[in-house]
């Protein structure tokens, strides 16, 4: 069926790109999505096979620094992207762009050890990295309550110790980027830095995974008086937040994208289920309730999108995007999570089942709404921010 979602104007130099992309995800990595939702041994196996496929094909490490062997797409251009390989969860991985948060903040922030130990294996897919900020007894809102503390060594290292968790891929990952406590007591707002964890350090568990509404991919980790390098300090000591808020604003704005392209697969399965389903009196599709929900999925992605592109436009120059992105968050979010549930009401009693990705989509939309900071965080956030330069 043709794309009536309202996606923007695609650069013409990257059109071919975002459709061998979308190609590759809804033939290669959507027929997979079982094995890989349920983990384990297989589904690593599965997606070590899709992504040498997507390096084969020339798609690996699109939006990746050239320098550390990425292709180096600009993210005027990933955005577009982005959407085509974001219908699926898996597709990211997949194609090797899941690490670009934390190749850029190795590149950027790391020491230059860890940058020549770690960078280019983490773009080429030679090792995994994830991030660890939130923790179970601490407002993920509020890092400055972070209890996780690291403390100097006399011989220069770190030790480390907290619990963190829903961090995605913990039990996979070679390294862990963990936000600790360097300075000052719990509500300080100085005095947090980032520390660069090898997994494999003593002290160091996985302590439990944390499947959101039957999911995996998510996980609780414990560090005790794990001994870390003081070259693994990311960025100035204390000085953490700085580094996480640049994150942070790419790492919401990537998502949003994402979830648009979720949100548009859900529409489509919507769509085409109101025109091939019929009953005794017709096409579904002809039914009023049916058409108003038809209308009221495509305003939001209609309107959503210029939201998430504007996001995508101050951050590509280099600009403050701190209202776009919240504002871009919560809509992106908010709308994933309609269109994916409109669907479903759609499809009826096929859409609680197995047999389409719309279990899926719904579960990704509603955990939206509070990962990567819930929809209060942010309409606080931007209202506070707009009020003030009022």
């Amino acid at each position: 069926m043709e794309d009536i979602t309202g996606a923007p104007h695609c650069p013409a130099d990257t059109v071919e790109l975002r459709d061998r992309v979308a190609a590759f995800v809804r033939d290669r990595v959507v027929p997979h999505e079982p094995v890989l939702d349920a983990g384990g041994p297989e589904a690593a196996a599965t997606l070590r096979q899709l992504q040498a496929e997507a390096k084969a094909a020339g798609l690996w490490a699109l939006p990746l620094p050239s320098e550390l062997g990425g292709q180096g797409l600009p993210l005027r251009s990933y955005a577009h992207v982005a959407e085509a390989e974001g219908a699926s969860d898996h597709g990211p991985a997949a194609l090797g762009s899941a690490p670009l948060l934390d190749a850029l903040m190795l590149w950027r922030h790391g020491s230059p050890g860890v940058r020549d130990r770690c960078a280019e294996r983490l773009v080429a897919g030679e090792i995994r990295a994830c991030y660890a900020m939130t923790e179970p007894d601490t407002p993920g809102t509020d890092p400055f309550l972070t209890a996780t503390r690291a403390v100097p060594g006399e011989d220069g290292t770190w030790r480390v110790s907290g619990r963190k968790w829903f961090i995605s891929g913990a039990a996979d990952a070679d390294l862990v980027t963990v936000l600790a406590r360097t300075d000052g007591e719990p509500a300080d707002r100085e005095g947090l830095s980032l520390l660069l964890v090898p997994t494999c350090s003593p002290g160091f568990s996985v302590v439990r995974e944390l499947p959101v509404f039957g999911a995996s991919g998510q996980w609780e980790i414990g560090l005790e008086e794990v001994v870390v390098d003081g070259d693994h300090l990311i960025g100035e000591r204390g000085k953490a937040l700085a580094v996480a808020g640049e994150r942070l604003q790419l790492g919401r704005t990537l998502r949003c994208l994402r979830w648009l392209g979720q949100a548009a697969r859900a529409f489509g399965l919507m769509r085409e289920r109101a025109v091939t389903r019929t009953r005794s009196r017709g096409p579904l599709g002809d039914l009023q309730l049916v058409q108003s929900h038809v209308f009221e999925s495509l305003l939001a992605l209609r309107t959503t999108r210029p939201l998430v592109y504007e996001a995508v436009a101050r951050l590509d120059a280099g600009l403050d995007a701190h209202i776009e992105v919240g504002l871009a968050k919560v809509a992106a979010a908010r709308t994933l999570h309609q269109v994916a549930d409109a669907a479903i009401q759609v499809h009826g009693a096929a859409g609680l089942g197995p047999d389409t990705a719309l279990p899926a989509l719904f579960r990704t939309g509603r955990a939206a709404r509070i990962l990567d900071g819930p929809d209060e965080l942010h309409i606080t956030s931007v209202a506070r921010r707009v009020l003030r330069t009022a």
